[in-house]
């Protein structure tokens, strides 16, 4: 990795290092690089853009400009269509007219403009009373894409950074209540059968995980029908791996290998339930040349591994969500 900034060179070898500093640190040690220092001056770089007209440019970028050595520089950018309609309801909400007559007067207040000259509460955009607009933005917080039907709270969450309006918070949780999807997607809670029997508490992230197997799922049209969960315990981290039932000890061991193994090394401990894949012979040979500790729990028994439960448990939930919402292949999803 290059960079013009020279001290970042010795940022491995430093002694002392602050906290941001150890967070980064932390996350470069996950790749196999090495930081060199590049001049800023030496950085010269063929620029596609001194191929184009700048006429055929400016009909592409939203401003360009010519330098002195004959250079362009171009700025794009990407608006909301969602600011500017609020913006143009605003002028048609009358209760937001005393806000903006403060602001013309300079009288405390705490509502401005932005830099777009969208009225705001802070630093939050203020949603005019408009049944319709306020619709729009919670049905995209709760069932767009990327949002997959979250609940009330964490819902209001999101919003209440970006948007404000009266009642905000009861008009999320009446949408959520309301919502079909949410009603039907139920996930199945047992009674605790017993104390919690903790594990060893990890040290340093993915050095200790946890798997299991998510199986009878409809089939995929690459033919998957169950998912293979690992579970990082320090860190929360959790990969997804679509695989078959009927994939030999040898697939598996493959694609752990170049899934796992290949991008977070070898862990310390692996904890499971006792399925006839992990109790292989093979996978016990595998994980002992591995050097990896691995160890089995009772199988429906959340009191050992509650964590891999939980995160089966949501999975499974927002499998059920995209499959009502969007249909199509869980795997995809």
């Amino acid at each position: 990795m290059y960079t013009d900034h020279k001290s970042l060179k010795y940022l491995m070898s430093q002694k002392e290092l602050n906290l941001r500093q150890r967070r980064w640190v932390e996350f470069l040690k996950d790749y196999d690089l090495t930081i060199e220092y590049h001049p800023g001056k030496a950085n010269v770089v063929v620029d596609a853009f001194s191929k184009k007209v700048a006429v055929e440019l400016r009909a592409m970028f939203a401003s360009l400009s010519i330098s002195r050595d004959g250079g362009l520089a171009a700025e794009l950018q990407v608006k909301q269509s969602l600011v500017q309609l609020i913006k143009d309801k605003q002028l048609l909400d009358d209760s937001l007219v005393p806000h903006v007559q403060d602001i013309a007067e300079d009288r405390p207040s705490d509502f401005c403009f932005n830099d777009d000259g969208v009225l705001c509460f802070g630093s939050r955009i203020v949603v005019p009373s408009d049944d319709e607009l306020r619709l729009t933005i919670l049905t995209e917080a709760h069932s767009s894409l990327f949002a997959m039907h979250p609940g009330s709270t964490k819902m209001y969450r999101d919003l209440k950074d970006e948007y404000y309006w009266v009642g905000l918070k009861k008009d999320v949780a009446e949408y959520v209540s309301n919502c079909m999807v949410c009603r039907r997607v139920k996930a199945e809670h047992q009674f605790p059968s017993g104390l919690l029997q903790p594990l060893r508490i990890p040290e340093w992230k993915w050095d200790r995980i946890t798997m299991d197997f998510v199986s009878r799922l409809p089939l995929s049209p690459s033919k998957k029908n169950s998912i293979w969960v690992i579970v990082y315990r320090l860190t929360k981290c959790e990969r997804f791996l679509p695989v078959r039932t009927t994939y030999t000890l040898d697939k598996l061991a493959e694609l752990y290998i170049v899934e796992i193994v290949r991008f977070h090394g070898v862990p310390k401990s692996i904890v499971s339930d006792r399925d006839l894949r992990f109790t292989a012979r093979f996978w016990e040979c595998l994980h002992q040349a591995l050097g990896t500790r691995l160890n089995f729990s009772t199988s429906y028994h959340p009191q050992t591994d509650g964590q891999s439960k939980r995160v089966i448990q949501v999975l499974e939930d927002m499998l059920r969500c995209c499959v009502i919402e969007f249909q199509g292949s869980w795997e995809k999803h």
